[in-house]
């Protein structure tokens, strides 16, 4: 038995595991209207704040808009709590204040949620991607590619696109559109948050100029949506993390080993809204941010088995493209059959063979 099997046999079961996270798994009205109280006013003050600053300098707003970015980043987490009902006790009142939080953070929930859950049932199944996850090819696939899906490939990965270019494309573009597939609930979704977005805009503009609204508004969603993508992505792209094809994944295996226990600072982990304690958010994501760090700590089988990534340490994890189906592991470029500049051929070579 190869050492894969033996941990998987080693898993404790769902069952297990939920006879100790059930006090964990129910919503409190009190801490959830805390954390709206003290993300939402704060950020609404700094908005103040800036509209007055860019007036003098965009270089004395800007120290307020990364502030304010992380402001932002804790109201998506809110705003992702509400798509899983674990937020608030109420459904109703999570879609109401979700939407409204999404309006924020320029995502339409119903849209969003949807492919969420998806992510979540398919987190880690090879045959299952592309639904709420980062792009990643195992090393077979990208050694099969055309040369230029090669290259589309490698640049989609680069770090400088992907935390660059990443939130511009996902909040400013992707976000505003409602595609063929979407169900009507997702589609009114895309058109009331847009609507919603475009009245606060025509508001702010009309009250602090156009220009000066666009640069606070861009500044800060492009540095919350940088810093949002970097958290996702190292929450499951991470070396030793967990793939396996449909026939044998396994749902705990899926959250306990291919999400990650991202140990962030005590400030971060608080503008993060606890998410790096992404194991625990996998494994129930009827558990309310407030209660991860508490779930983990309060459950030894979870500590035992936790993939832990030091905050710094999560740098590293850029290096990684590729997903080795016989290592079990990802690996970087070097880690393909060819390397990236091998396996770009010469253009007229590509067309000889057609």
């Amino acid at each position: 038995m190869d050492n894969k099997a033996q941990i998987l046999q080693q898993l404790p079961s769902m069952a297990e595991i939920n006879r100790f996270l059930g006090p964990y798994q129910k919503a409190d009205v009190r801490k959830a209207v805390w954390q709206l109280a003290n993300t939402l006013l704060p950020y609404v003050l700094l908005w103040g704040v800036m509209a007055y600053t860019i007036r003098i300098s965009f270089w004395l707003t800007l120290p307020v808009a990364i502030l304010a970015a992380g402001f932002l980043v804790r109201v998506f987490i809110l705003f992702h709590d509400c798509g899983h009902n674990s937020f608030l006790p109420s459904k109703k009142w999570n879609k109401i204040v979700g939407s409204v939080l999404g309006v924020l953070v320029f995502t339409p929930g119903e849209q969003w949620w949807h492919s969420h859950a998806i992510h979540h049932a398919t987190s880690g199944n090879l045959d299952k991607r592309g639904t709420g996850d980062v792009t990643m090819l195992t090393v077979e696939e990208f050694y099969d590619s055309r040369w230029l899906q090669k290259l589309g490939y490698a640049f989609f990965r680069n770090p400088l696109v992907m935390f660059g270019l990443g939130p511009i494309f996902m909040f400013g573009i992707m976000h505003r559109f409602a595609t063929p597939n979407y169900g009507k609930k997702q589609t009114w979704s895309v058109v009331g948050t847009n609507l919603a977005i475009l009245a606060i805009g025509v508001t702010l503009s009309l009250l602090m100029g156009v220009w000066q609204y666009l640069a606070i508004q861009v500044a800060v969603l492009w540095m919350a949506g940088s810093a949002g993508i970097w958290l996702f992505y190292v929450q499951h792209q991470f070396e030793d993390s967990y793939w396996d094809r449909a026939e044998n994944w396994n749902y705990v295996a899926s959250a306990l080993l291919g999400a990650s226990f991202y140990k962030l600072p005590g400030l971060l982990k608080w503008f993060s809204g606890n998410i790096g304690y992404h194991h625990v958010h996998h494994l129930s994501p009827r558990i309310p941010n407030y209660y991860l760090d508490r779930a983990h700590e309060g459950t030894p089988v979870i500590r035992k088995w936790a993939r832990v990534i030091p905050f710094a340490a999560g740098l590293r994890t850029t290096r990684l493209k590729l997903w080795s189906e016989p290592k079990d592991k990802m690996v970087g470029f070097e880690g393909a059959p060819t390397t990236l500049a091998s396996a770009v051929p010469n253009v007229r070579e590509e067309a000889d063979l057609l």
